[in-house]
């Protein structure tokens, strides 16, 4: 197994070493051991970890949120596929309700026949995935 030291794993995951005790501190990573003059050494997983609250991060989602994620996915067990992917699934309906509410003030912005010629070609598919989620939690097995 890799273990990093933490000057070793700010390297790896390209970030400073403060933000990895902050990390720490917040309880979004922790080390796996101590080394025998008590250095603090994190696994490789830790490194993924690092890399996924990054990519969060990007999506504007707050260190909270991403807290939240990560717990919901370090509980998860294998057989756990089917809960697994209802979590990406609402990761990415959580991004899209961002990047909607960001475009917005520029719809706002346009004529209305700009406006209508643009949500046009939107609303067939918003319609459909909505209608798929519907069916999913309507017709899936009971709970």
């Amino acid at each position: 197994m890799i273990l990093y030291r933490i000057g070793e794993l700010a390297k790896a995951a390209n970030i400073s070493e403060r933000t990895i005790d902050y990390y720490t501190k917040l309880g979004l990573i922790a080390p796996e051991s101590r080394s025998m003059k008590n250095y603090r050494l994190y696994s490789h997983e830790t490194l993924i970890a690092l890399e996924r609250i990054n990519q969060l991060k990007q999506e504007k989602y707050t260190l909270e949120e991403i807290k939240s994620m990560m717990n919901k996915w370090n509980t998860a067990t294998p057989e756990t596929d089917v809960s697994d992917k209802l979590v990406l699934l609402e990761l990415q309906m959580q991004r899209l309700e961002r990047e909607v509410k960001a475009l917005e003030p520029m719809i706002s912005g346009l004529k209305p026949v700009q406006a209508k010629r643009a949500l046009a070609a939107l609303i067939p598919q918003g319609v459909a995935c909505m209608e798929a989620i519907r069916l999913l939690l309507t017709q899936g097995p009971p709970m």
